[in-house]
């Protein structure tokens, strides 16, 4: 594998990519500049701040100071020069830091003058985390539901099907739409989000329910099968032990091939206002912001910082899906 790696550039950098993602949520605390949730209603919707150089005191900036223009009715936002700010680096527990009352905004501030790069990382992090969350629920539920289906066989087999077609026929997106609404008002984020993680996993486990199924079905009149049997092991031992071994290579793939769409689902619902919920961060809910009309022709970095951060992550995990699904493919071996 390691030398099929080193040959494919992209997935190299799809590694990277998630590698560097992950990391900056786990260390968000030490990384963000700023709380996620500290307001400053005198700087809502302020630009990117303009980091200037010098070759004494190295990077630096200014104080700003934001006014509504009275003719335009838009924000004007001018740097006080009367003193240089230098940004400091792994000071005070953070990666960056500035003095006040100047402040430093990479990516600018949201309406009410929160700062948005400390909102995309700490936002990363139920973004980022749900996918592997909801795997450890539908993962295990699928693949032993599938593997006891296709191992006994018979009734026990059309029956558990049934069921799992009657499950993959609903319609998931819009049915986690209507769950997601009828949750109750007082539900906080957190609960919110450990809601949606569990509605994501028991509506996604019946398909790969069926592939292991079919696995199993090729594998359980194999001689290493029939001599467990010959031996006296119990059956689930059998399923345990010989059967769901011999499924790791699809499940590997499978498993990152369906990170993605935990993604995609947690972030559609809270774009939608029906996921995470301001004030708490989460990519969707800062989308969402973003895509006001107004928004897009004068402040397009809070559309498109959010967006290319969704696209990075889901394009990272399908190019190393595909690599290894290619991988552990033996017609390409």
């Amino acid at each position: 594998m390691i030398k099929k790696l080193q040959s494919n550039l992209l997935v190299i950098l799809a590694l990277i990519s998630l590698v560097i993602l992950y990391f900056i949520s786990f260390t968000a605390d030490y990384i963000a500049p700023y709380n996620p949730l500290q307001q400053n209603s005198q700087a809502g919707y302020a630009p990117p701040s303009k980091i200037h150089f010098d070759s004494e005191l190295g990077l630096y900036v200014f104080e700003t100071k934001c006014q509504v223009n009275k003719e335009s009715y838009k924000k004007d936002c001018i740097e006080l020069k009367d003193k240089k700010y230098p940004i400091k680096f792994f000071q005070a527990n953070k990666l960056i830091s500035v003095e006040t009352p100047a402040r430093i905004n990479v990516f600018g501030t949201d309406r009410v003058g929160r700062d948005l790069l400390s909102r995309l990382i700490y936002g990363s992090r139920p973004s980022l985390t749900i996918g592997f969350i909801s795997l450890l629920i539908a993962f295990p539920l699928g693949i032993f539901y599938g593997a006891i289906s296709g191992f006994f066989g018979g009734i026990i087999d059309n029956l558990m099907m049934r069921l799992a077609e009657a499950i993959m026929s609903l319609p998931s997106f819009y049915l986690l739409i209507i769950l997601s609404a009828i949750l109750p008002a007082q539900l906080n984020n957190f609960q919110r989000f450990a809601l949606i993680t569990i509605i994501l996993s028991f509506i996604s486990w019946a398909g790969l329910s069926r592939i292991v199924r079919g696995l199993v079905l090729s594998f359980r009149e194999k001689e290493f099968i029939e001599s467990a049997k010959s031996i006296g092991q119990n059956n689930f031992i059998i399923v345990l032990k010989h059967l769901i071994p011999h499924t790791s290579s699809f499940l590997i793939v499978a498993a990152t091939l369906s990170v993605p769409g935990y993604i995609i689902g947690e972030t559609a619902l809270s774009f939608l206002g029906l996921g995470i919920n301001q004030p708490d961060p989460s990519w969707g809910n800062i989308l969402a912001e973003g895509k006001d009309l107004s928004n897009i022709l004068t402040r397009p970095w809070l559309l498109w910082v959010p967006a290319m951060l969704i696209f990075t992550t889901i394009f990272s995990f399908n190019i190393i899906g595909d690599f290894l699904r290619d991988y552990y493919d033996p017609k390409t071996n």
